[in-house]
């Protein structure tokens, strides 16, 4: 049982053979850029863990200084970096592989230019910057409509709300620079601290009710979504990343409810429709996930019960209009 944020840390960024054979042949250093966000700190962990003799170096504001002090002590190199400033990128090293993971989401219906700027401005300057480089750039299934049984790569992209409409303009962005990238569409990853388990879990636990606005999710454990985005270096095209299982939101909940004796309460109503990714390739190409869905919620059970620190950043799994 992980009790403190360290023991958590290092579970999360324990690399597996699979990921020490996806790093060995890599050619070049490791740029990740944005890595000071939910994912970025364990997955620079979770590279340079399994290939303790290449360069890893993770760029980002840290305006948390305790994140970057843990890259440095794992051996990630850090660079604090604005990436909105164009000096700050031409100051950047020279890197032939690179994770995008900068981006801003929450916020976009207060201020819709902020969110403009970060999504598509900010990867044609990363492009220009970058010419030549292997990408694997984070996107979502947010840019997917609601569906019943699950978007693939060859369903047709219909953003609703501005930042959905400007994560598929970071990849239109990339595609205009003929860039070597394979685009990352991620719903949800998850672990302890924070992601949709964490508010469903919380809401229960604290006898708040559940919202079911958005009545089914998949979701993907961290160390499982971090692994793949190690193993996806090289690839190119669309790549829908989560979790095999399709979860009910209120099944989800009244599981946390078993756990502890919980009856959950809820509001909404069930729709047909939701935001649903159907990994089928990603599952043939880099096997299940080694944390089930319902491992991953027994171990946010835990965190949630022992008083475990959260981000606080809830995920609003429920917002149907796309207005985050």
């Amino acid at each position: 049982m992980i009790r403190t944020v360290a023991e958590m840390e290092e579970e999360l960024s324990r690399p597996s053979d699979l990921d020490r054979e996806a790093m060995a042949p890599l050619e070049g250093d490791l740029l990740i850029l944005g890595a000071g966000g939910k994912m970025g700190p364990t997955l620079a962990m979770l590279a340079k863990r399994a290939a303790p003799d290449k360069r890893v170096i993770a760029v980002s504001r840290f305006s948390n200084p305790a994140a970057a002090e843990a890259l440095q002590a794992a051996g990630v190199e850090v660079i604090a970096s604005d990436l909105m400033d164009e000096r700050d990128i031409r100051e950047l090293p020279d890197a032939t592989n690179i994770i995008f993971m900068a981006g801003h989401k929450f916020g976009t219906a207060g201020n819709p230019g902020a969110t403009w700027a970060r999504n598509v401005l900010l990867p044609a300057r990363c492009c220009e910057r970058y010419p030549g480089a292997k990408w694997v750039v984070f996107s979502s299934g947010n840019i997917y409509p609601l569906t019943r049984f699950g978007a693939t790569e060859q369903t047709e992209t219909v953003p609703v709300g501005e930042y959905a409409q400007t994560v598929l303009g970071r990849e239109r962005v990339f595609e205009f620079y003929e860039a070597q990238a394979v685009y990352f569409r991620l719903n949800y990853a998850v672990e302890y601290r924070y992601g949709v388990l964490l508010d469903i879990g919380l809401a229960v636990f604290e006898r708040r009710p559940v919202d079911l606005s958005m009545g089914r999710l998949n979701c993907i454990w961290q160390r499982d979504a971090n692994s793949i985005a190690l193993r996806s270096l090289g690839m190119t095209g669309k790549l829908n990343v989560t979790g095999p299982e399709t979860l009910a939101v209120r099944a989800v909940a009244e599981q946390f409810g078993r756990i502890w004796g919980v009856a959950p309460q809820f509001v909404g109503v069930e729709g047909e429709l939701a935001l649903l990714n159907d990994a089928s390739k990603c599952t043939r190409l880099f096997g299940y996930p080694q944390v089930t869905a319902a491992e991953a919620i027994e171990r946010t059970a835990q965190w949630i019960g022992m008083g475990g620190a959260t981000l606080g950043k809830p995920t609003h799994f429920e917002v149907t209009d796309g207005r985050f």
